[in-house]
């Protein structure tokens, strides 16, 4: 697998992932315990923090000028 298609396949994943925990959040009413809830919405923000890191290496990577390595 070369570069651009393994950047296409990572933000692929990316938004599927970003779109799950994004589908998460209107389930947690139906939970009726805020503790629990609270705990989620946690876990939730981590995951789209992390998700977001993976996003802009990416970004990144597309970006970085390699004409400097020859």
């Amino acid at each position: 697998m070369d570069r651009p298609a393994a950047i296409a396949a990572l933000r692929t994943a990316c938004n599927t992932l970003s779109a799950g925990v994004t589908s998460m959040h209107p389930l947690l009413p139906a939970l009726v315990d805020e503790p629990t809830k609270a705990e989620i919405v946690k876990a939730l923000f981590e995951l789209t923090k992390n998700v977001e890191v993976v996003k802009k290496q990416i970004m990144r990577l597309e970006k970085r000028d390699d004409s400097a390595l020859l």
